[in-house]
């Protein structure tokens, strides 16, 4: 085992707890400094409680010395998105608006995670009601980008990507509505998995809401679904119980050979594919075809109609959320989302109905454009990540999701959908490559990443703390 402490995997951390080479406690101390280096810089935690933290992990170093651990993420360091309710806790979602007061109870992650023994040593900041990809907040300090601190991590699950590149130890969880796991996957060069809908229970549920892992690599994004994936009756989109063996991740490259994978590199809406990322995504399907895969160009199954009616739905109910507020709250919202929400004030009921009738439109056209297919892989994202300032890709708030038409389908169509890095731009900065399975194939979408981690061979170093 070689490499600083806050580095190791959760798989590794478990076999040298097993063995006694290692100590939750040291690891989880060793976590804690890492991030007390990179915090002035990142400003990716909220909740960062060391003593909380060395007070767990010493309980689980008891368990492991006594035969007792609760399975392989007990004392594995874990941040959970701020908006992923922990009892005792506020939540608030990003902005300032809110009257905070503590949670009631843990969400299903968080109660999953934690009675699977792991160090919860913090929550992950998030832009204001998580609808910004980006870490702008009213509420929290800007959230910026390991690989280049004046670009921003993505979003709205922006600390959990940024802490999970700059390594604050293993595992982290977030959430997606339209991409919110996977664009700060792919500008963070991380891996997550955005699972079918239902499959990991969060409360509350809402049409295409997903809590999923964020890793470095595939394989403790895998462990993280034995103990995530469980039933919970809260979540009224729960799917049931199923037997998964999802230590089966870990395929082969041979696993691709035969694979009918579609290649999509037009979106069909928003922005255009940058250059870069373009070049990426097709050398990544030339190695899945020199693997033995069946790689097919695809026609876009997006329209502008589709995600501008998904947009202006998303204003109205913002718009009903800011008018619940009383005066002196709304005005603490951040300026740009004031003005998205403002925008829906003239839409009258038939073109609202009409607005939400192209999420079901987008279900059916990506149920139809992948039904031939084993796989679907294209750019996570259309562009690189913006500036860390900038609220959104664009920075208008009339255009404001003009880079979510390649993920927010996925959403729409309760598929499993990865993000993986395959390549980086000339400046370094890292590019995602989204896999898009069928509903319900979780576990076949985790194979296909970790035979493509594979054939992709080793990453680049991951970016350090700047020196003091």
């Amino acid at each position: 085992m070689s490499g600083p402490l806050n580095e190791l995997g959760a798989r590794e951390l478990a076999a040298a707890y097993r063995e006694g080479s290692l100590s939750p406690v040291e690891v989880t101390q060793a976590v804690l400094d890492h991030v007390a280096r990179w915090e002035p810089h990142l400003q990716a935690t909220w909740l960062l409680r060391p003593e909380s933290a060395l007070e767990q992990a010493r309980a689980s170093e008891a368990r492991w010395r006594r035969g007792e651990a609760r399975g392989p993420l007990d004392g594995v360091p874990t941040t959970i998105k701020e908006n992923i309710a922990t009892r005792g806790d506020p939540m608030p979602a990003g902005t300032a608006a809110v009257t905070l007061q503590p949670a009631a109870a843990d969400a299903p992650p968080a109660a999953r995670l934690k009675e699977a023994g792991a160090v919860i040593f913090s929550k992950t900041t998030m832009p204001d009601y998580g609808m910004l990809s980006s870490g702008l907040s009213s509420f929290h300090t800007l959230a910026r980008n390991p690989w280049d601190l004046s670009r921003t991590p993505g979003g709205s699950s922006a600390g959990a990507g940024a802490a999970a590149a700059a390594g604050y130890g293993p595992l982290h969880i977030g959430t997606d509505i339209g991409g919110s796991l996977r664009l700060p996957a792919g500008w963070c060069g991380i891996f997550t998995l955005k699972p079918s809908l239902g499959r990991i229970p969060i409360d509350p549920p809402y049409m295409g809401r997903a809590a999923g892992p964020m890793t470095r690599g595939v394989a403790d994004a895998a462990l993280m679904m034995r103990t995530l994936a469980q039933p919970d009756a809260r979540d009224s989109m729960s799917l049931p119980a199923q037997e998964i063996d999802w230590d089966a991740f870990d395929a082969a490259v041979d696993h691709l050979r035969g694979l009918r994978i579609g290649l999509l590199l037009d979106a069909g809406c928003g922005l255009a594919v940058d250059p870069e990322i373009r070049q990426a995504v097709e050398h990544a399907a030339r190695l899945f075809e020199r693997a033995g895969a069946i790689v097919e160009p695809m026609r876009p199954f997006m329209s502008q109609a589709m995600l501008d009616g998904m947009d202006h739905f998303w204003r109205m109910r913002s718009l009903v959320d800011m008018k619940a507020l009383r005066p002196e709250q709304r005005e603490k919202v951040l300026p740009y989302i004031r003005a998205w929400a403002d925008s829906a004030e003239g839409f009258s009921g038939e073109y609202v109905f009409r607005a939400f009738s192209q999420f079901h439109a987008t279900r059916v056209a990506a149920v139809a454009a992948c039904a031939k297919y084993d796989f679907v892989i294209s750019p996570t994202a259309p562009n690189m990540p913006a500036a860390a300032e900038a609220p959104s890709p664009t920075n208008d708030p009339l255009r404001p999701l003009e880079h979510i038409g390649f993920t927010v389908p996925f959403n729409m169509s309760e598929q499993p959908a990865a993000s993986i890095n395959c390549g980086y731009a000339k400046d370094g900065l890292p590019i995602g490559l989204q896999i898009a399975g069928q509903r319900f194939d979780d576990l076949g979408v985790l194979k296909v990443s970790r035979a493509f981690e594979l054939i992709r061979g080793p990453q680049r170093p991951w970016p350090q703390p700047p020196v003091a």
